[in-house]
């Protein structure tokens, strides 16, 4: 595949502290590519999620996703590349062959590029560098977080995307122990965008149960909290009266929908579920 080339791992090539048997994220530069134009620097991941920042891409970077799984498999992954990204194409590796994924220059503009990685072999990515227009080394700078998901994750566009479809109540007391954040609260606006084909829904939340990042934030002097979280354009979301209880995933920093009843028709589900002893957790609904 990559004819007369030399394939350095970080270590030798770049002697990164970052390289670490956990080692998620990783930043390193092109530099060794001064030396030898041939050499082809590989990465190992070993985490579901993470970023990769490549300072003056030169020639060609292998990143390679191993994480430690201890159940399920992740047969889909995601990346999101940076705003600055430029310098470098993406490739995903199939036995032995490239196919492309990000072209240099797309103008990815926000987008996530998804592909299937349920093969014999660990999902590869290949970073093959642009022509050096500006001298001998770029200042360029790529990058791109990423994801590995279960297989129950839907694509759409190439991207991520939700379900439209009301959830059952088995559904939604499972959602309220599994989900990345679970808060109670108003929409107060829903914007759209026909582009994206997604509608991004501003939430008032009087109580955040819990979150994974900081997707919603407290105002200052006021108990409520604020926060956006997308769902398809196709879903119809409007702003409407009543309390909600939002809960859903988060991806790439972006929260996005799952299920989202009222919330005294979801205190009714669970107080009748908690009385058959068929409550998946307990959530304090006082």
């Amino acid at each position: 595949m990559w004819p007369n080339a030399i394939i350095f791992t970080c270590f030798l090539a770049l002697r990164l502290r970052h390289c670490a048997a956990d080692l998620c994220n990783w930043t390193g530069s092109g530099f060794a590519a001064a030396v030898d134009s041939r050499i082809v620097l590989q990465v190992r991941l070993r985490c579901t999620e993470g970023s990769v920042r490549w300072l003056y891409p030169g020639q060609a970077l292998r990143v390679v996703l191993e994480p430690n799984l201890s159940s399920s498999r992740r047969t889909t992954v995601c990346i999101k590349p940076s705003p600055s990204f430029g310098g470098a194409s993406v490739f995903v590796e199939r036995a032995g062959q490239l196919e492309l994924l990000v072209p240099d220059g797309g103008r990815p503009d926000r987008q996530v590029f998804c592909f299937r990685a349920d093969g014999p072999h660990r999902p590869a990515l290949y970073l093959q560098a642009g022509p050096q227009s500006d001298g001998a080394w770029s200042r360029r700078t790529m990058g791109f977080r990423y994801e590995l998901l279960a297989n129950r994750s839907e694509l759409s566009h190439g991207g991520l995307r939700a379900s439209c479809r009301p959830c059952n109540d088995t559904e939604l007391l499972m959602a309220v122990c599994n989900s990345d954040f679970v808060v109670r609260g108003h929409i107060r606006n829903v914007s759209h965008d026909a582009r994206r084909q997604t509608s991004l829904v501003e939430v008032s939340a009087g109580r955040v149960y819990w979150q994974r990042s900081g997707v919603f934030e407290q105002q200052q002097a006021s108990p409520s909290w604020r926060g956006h979280i997308h769902t398809l354009l196709q879903c119809h979301v409007k702003p409407g009266d009543g309390e909600f209880l939002f809960t859903g995933s988060e991806h790439f920093g972006e929260a996005w929908l799952g299920c989202a009843p009222r919330y005294k028709d979801f205190l009714s589900v669970y107080h009748d579920a908690r009385t058959a002893r068929r409550n998946s957790c307990d959530f304090p609904s006082d």
